[in-house]
């Protein structure tokens, strides 16, 4: 009898093994007929078997066949398996691409046939992707259509392991009812919208919010559809957890309660931070945590790994191994009092961040708290400032190697390739090592798409890609569909110049006085030479006539010129401030009028013509989120906020800055004309500039902004090549002019600097040549 129960409860384990696979042959099938539609769709067989990976838990694809009337076989491990080897045949073998910001997937006929089986297995479990913040740099109006194509983009890239979090307030809503607390005392709590990352992290409470109960429901129906298609794939969603933050206003319901009150964050007073802790030790936390987790689990189902960060960016209450041992294991304690097989995925951001708090015995105590195996670390910032060479690698809990690469969701062309490229491998050659995965954690997306292409490629890879720059070259052919040599050429340039950093130093974090409150003491150092931004610049344009049809050349034509404005800020500013300093009124007036009177406006029109570059694609996606005015003006407003003073008094001052048409009109540059007028107040009158006034003067203008109800175009304007190419022919001889004594370095300037005609032929350039240089 024994047997025969054995034999049952192994043929329900069989059959339930096969309708995941089944089910995720499926959800890839469907996914390549979005992709393609269903005549291309058509020429592909797609099958998932478990038995293909040779060893448990490490995704394997295998491809064959295709050429004249041949299917292509695409044969995974799991659904996300076989999504990442059909992208692999389409990028490799049709030369297609899939990006952001439009893919280019022309097919070539008949279907190129794999010459032998290939087949190929990740070197590690797991190929993570997102940070918490991304859930409101990047995902916060999106719709169901925005999120399908996002975890499509997910799939085809390998990616077995994201954060889910959406509608999770909606759960806590009805945690906190049944706790006692009132629905005005909840209200008062939640941030608004396009805040809720910080107050997922006890950073933030309250801040513009509350959150409307349509919020909650259209989150909640949201997550129901992202989970069910994450898992169709055989993905597995991250859900949230407990971390012990409560509201002030548990003290009411529970008088005797133990709590701390953590310190302020992001500059931010106590009406709207100094969260409120419960004391691991209280019974309270276990209760909250497992109510909690129980809602949770029930209403979406688990895989069993949860995120939660206790003290993200902020310091603890004590520095006792003791004391961040308990905190530590009653978060866990949480955990599995519901669910006995959950893991813990932790965000290693905290040791990064605060290293002086978190030396060994910190860390360790926390890394201990938790049995072996059973937390998962994030190194979000491997690329840079890794954790695992200063932790003996977490002290053997597993971890993964991310690449966070950009803060703030900020437009600016920055990479680290070369640290990225080396990254993975060398950790897994780091003695004992514990690295499981790699991961892709920015804080926004949308961005650098270069960047991305090469980190997603490399979580299927044993080994650095030998040549980058053969790399780059042919991801520029892929990424336009065809092959060009200057374009090939600019994209070379890009990787050793903005795509080139190195060091702790490195952030992609943009600090470019185009995007700052304007001072005297701004910094325009960089760590590339700018004249590879505007040699590649013309060389783009070199290519327009050839590669124009391309989407994705265009974007990326404003994405440089866009780059280069920002270093012909940089150029412009430095005039303004040597004029200033040195009494001299004409050229100061010649200067800043240029940068804030013209260069800003060309700049504007240039990002008016694509549909990535709008301030209305923004705040439309704010409204489309709305089901009534006042809340989309409410919407509105969060994003504004976020986009400019990142709270009530500019506490996190244009921390998410980007650049966008509209933005700069009616943001940047009014802040750029007020500083020029009291720069030059200031020299006319004879008195020293007042920063401080001018610091009240511009909150003004700021504030108005944000709480501006004005509508702008949703739609691109003008033709993207033709601004590009009148913005080039007037500032490029700037450049050339001003940049050898100004911007680089002694001796890096040619005698044969290239002048407009090398790039756009004869005569190009003659007008603006008429222009005298600034200062």
């Amino acid at each position: 009898m024994e047997a025969v129960a054995v034999a049952v409860a192994l043929g329900f384990l069989l059959l339930a093994a096969a309708g995941d696979e089944a089910r995720e042959a499926a959800a890839v099938r469907a996914l390549l007929t979005r992709l393609l539609g269903p005549g291309p769709a058509a020429a592909f067989s797609v099958s998932v078997e478990r038995a293909l990976a040779a060893e448990s838990g490490l995704d394997t694809y295998r491809l064959s066949g295709g050429g004249a009337g041949a299917r292509v076989q695409v044969l995974g491990s799991t659904g996300v398996a076989a999504a990442a080897g059909l992208h692999r045949y389409l990028r490799d073998f049709c030369g297609c691409h899939v990006a952001w910001s439009g893919s280019q997937l022309r097919l070539p006929q008949p279907l190129p046939a794999v010459p032998e089986v290939l087949t190929e297995a990740t070197p590690n479990r797991y190929r993570y992707y997102q940070n918490v913040c991304t859930q409101s740099y990047s995902f916060v109006w999106w719709d169901w259509a925005r999120w399908e194509r996002e975890i499509d983009w997910m799939a085809l890239n390998g990616i077995n392991l994201a954060l889910a979090w959406s509608g999770q307030e909606a759960i806590w809503q009805r945690v906190y009812l049944a706790l006692g607390l009132t629905q005005s005392e909840i209200d008062e709590y939640f941030t608004g919208p396009a805040f809720l990352a910080w107050g997922r992290m006890g950073n933030l409470h309250t801040w513009d919010g509350p959150l409307p109960r349509s919020w909650h429901l259209k989150q909640l129906y949201l997550q129901h559809r992202i989970l069910d298609r994450m898992r169709s794939f055989g993905m597995i969603p991250v859900l949230p957890a407990f971390a012990g933050h409560v509201p002030k206003a548990i003290t009411r319901v529970f008088p005797q309660v133990n709590v701390t009150q953590l310190g302020s964050w992001g500059h931010f007073n106590c009406s709207y931070s100094c969260s409120f802790l419960l004391a691991p030790e209280d019974r309270l936390f276990t209760i909250v945590g497992s109510r909690f987790l129980w809602e949770l689990t029930k209403e979406f189902g688990t895989d069993h790994i949860y995120g939660a960060d206790t003290f993200n960016e902020m310091q603890p209450p004590s520095s006792e191994p003791s004391y961040l041992a308990a905190a530590t294991a009653a978060v866990y304690q949480a955990m599995i009092a519901v669910d006995p097989e959950a893991t813990w995925l932790l965000q290693g951001w905290l040791f990064q961040h605060q290293p002086d708090f978190w030396g060994p015995a910190q860390v360790g105590a926390v890394l201990r708290a938790v049995p072996r195996g059973r937390l998962l670390v994030l190194d979000l910032f491997a690329e840079s400032q890794p954790v695992y060479i200063r932790t003996a690698s977490f002290q053997g809990q597993p971890f993964i190697w991310c690449m966070l690469h950009n803060f703030g969701g900020n437009h600016g062309l920055f990479g680290a390739l070369e640290a990225v490229n080396r990254g993975p491998a060398a950790a897994r050659l780091f003695p004992n090592s514990t690295m499981v995965g790699t991961g892709m954690a920015p804080e926004g997306i949308g961005q650098n798409e270069v960047v991305y292409a090469l980190m997603a490629e490399l979580g299927w890879r044993k080994d650095p890609v030998a040549d980058l720059g053969a790399w780059v070259t042919s991801f520029a052919a892929r990424r336009y569909g065809v092959s060009h040599k200057d374009a090939e050429a600019a994209w070379r340039l890009l990787l050793r110049s903005v795509y080139n950093c190195s060091g702790e130093a490195c952030s992609g974090h943009n600090r470019s006085p185009l995007v700052r409150r304007p001072s005297l003491q701004m910094v325009t150092t960089v760590w590339y030479n700018r004249s590879d931004v505007f040699e590649a610049w013309g060389l783009l344009l070199t290519a327009a006539p050839a590669l124009a049809s391309s989407p994705a050349f265009r974007y990326d034509l404003v994405d440089v010129t866009r780059q280069a404005a920002q270093e012909l800020i940089s150029l412009y500013y430095e005039e303004v401030r040597t004029t200033y300093r040195n009494k001299e009124l004409v050229p100061l007036l010649r200067a800043g009028g240029m940068l804030a009177y013209e260069l800003l406006p060309a700049l504007d029109k240039v990002l008016a013509s694509d549909s990535h570059f709008l301030l209305g694609s923004w705040l439309e996606q704010a409204h489309e989120a709305a089901v009534s005015e006042a809340e989309a003006h409410f919407y509105e407003q969060n994003s504004r906020y976020q986009l400019t003073l990142w709270g009530p008094e500019g506490n996190i001052l244009d921390y998410a800055n980007k650049q966008l048409a509209g933005l700069v009109a009616n943001y940047y540059t009014p802040r750029w004309r007020l500083f020029m007028e009291m720069l030059v107040e200031s020299l006319a009158q004879g008195i020293p500039f007042q920063q401080h006034q001018f610091d009240k003067n511009a909150f003004q203008l700021e504030q108005a902004f944000v709480l501006s109800t004005q509508r702008y175009p949703s739609q691109p304007q003008g033709d993207t090549v033709d601004l590009a190419k009148k913005f080039f022919l007037k500032y490029y001889p700037r450049w050339v002019a001003g940049s050898c004594d100004r911007l680089t370095t002694p001796g890096s300037c040619s005698p044969q600097t290239p002048t407009p005609g090398r790039f756009l032929g004869p005569g190009a350039g003659q007008a603006s040549q008429k222009v005298p240089r600034p200062g």
